[in-house]
């Protein structure tokens, strides 16, 4: 299995994280005030109705489908150590994934780090080789993700075809049409490509020595690393199953949610796999996805002809089931684990 120095682990002083925290928290902020902005007031006491008359039966199933993701995940994950030597309990991993998540609503990329250091206290589980673990982890659900995006291209090609020339060529098609903006746009990207290429070509030693470019690459190597580890598992069909279960998981847990108003209950399950796809990007971009998420639901819902206010409260209700779940949990998880034994991880 991978194993990489401690010293490559990601660490940033407390200024910058909590700038980066900033960040990431006000975008989501100012994504949700920019999705209630255009609302009319009207628009507004028909989502409040939409929550009020909406089926939670649904949403605990929802919450249901996360924890048994999340026991998957955990599973998934002690296969790592196996070739390593170490047979970590799955309560004390379980509980390290769960407040990895707790971390991560806070500070982004902090959940790996948190979660390798609960194995490390209370499994002995030396630091550096879980965060191998998390990295091939990561490549894994990449590889997923990528093919579930083509996957989604590839079936709801009509559905996104069709919304892209009713909204988005008509518009691109009128704004090429004016001949000074073609001039500023032609002129304007050509001077930026000859400038972008100038400087990397200028200051292609020092860019090579950054600490940014760095970075990329260890995260690079990293990656690769990773997925060569796979071929140390001793059992990947099992491997497999977890991974394409959790994310099986991932994407029921919005589907039932489609049946909570009566206006997506009718939904096809492309239109389940379209939201899946595009909302995780909001949950890479802002901490949790917070208002980045059911934004991006309300917009994909437009595709498949529901209405603005259905779809924002749609994105709102499976959000909060989510974000709940992972803060009760996580939290429940971080209290059990201070009543814990420090324990031998060695098999």
């Amino acid at each position: 299995m991978a194993d990489f120095p401690t010293a490559e682990t990601p660490r940033t002083n407390r200024a910058t994280t909590f700038i980066k925290f900033a960040l990431f928290l006000g975008l989501g902020i100012l994504i949700i005030w920019l999705s209630l902005r255009g609302l009319s007031p009207a628009e507004r006491t028909q989502i409040l109705h939409s929550f009020r008359i909406a089926n939670y039966n649904w949403v605990i199933l929802t919450i249901a489908l996360g924890i048994t993701s999340h026991l998957l995940r955990a599973l998934r994950w002690m296969l790592f150590f196996e070739p390593l030597g170490y047979n970590p309990s799955l309560k004390n991993t379980f509980f390290a994934v769960m407040v990895g998540y707790f971390a991560n609503m806070a500070f982004p990329r902090l959940g790996e780090v948190t979660r390798c250091g609960i194995l490390a206290r209370y499994e002995k589980i030396p630091f550096n080789k879980s965060f191998g673990t998390v990295i091939t982890e990561r490549a894994i659900d990449m590889i997923i993700f990528i093919f579930l995006f083509f996957l989604m291209i590839f079936t709801q090609a009509g559905t996104i075809g069709h919304y892209l020339n009713t909204n988005i060529y008509p518009k691109l098609a009128e704004k090429f049409n004016n001949p000074i903006f073609s001039r500023v746009f032609i002129f304007s990207s050509a001077a930026l490509g000859i400038i972008f290429i100038a400087v990397v070509y200028l200051m292609r030693r020092r860019i090579a020595s950054s600490s940014l470019f760095t970075k990329i690459r260890n995260l690079i190597l990293g990656f690769w690393e990773g997925l060569k580890s796979l071929s140390q598992i001793r059992k990947p069909g099992l491997f497999i199953f977890y991974s394409l279960a959790i994310w099986a998981l991932y994407f029921f847990m919005l589907y039932v949610c489609f049946f909570c108003f009566t206006d997506t209950s009718s939904l096809s399950p492309g239109a389940a796999l379209s939201g899946l796809v595009l909302g995780s990007v909001g949950i890479m971009v802002t901490p949790g996805g917070i208002g980045l998420y059911p934004a991006i639901i309300q917009e994909t819902m437009l595709l498949y002809g529901i209405v603005r206010t259905t779809g924002l409260a749609l994105g709102w209700i499976s959000w909060t089931a989510q974000t709940s779940m992972i803060l009760a949990l996580g939290g429940i998880s971080l209290i059990l684990l201070s009543f814990n034994k420090q324990t031998n991880g060695k098999a």
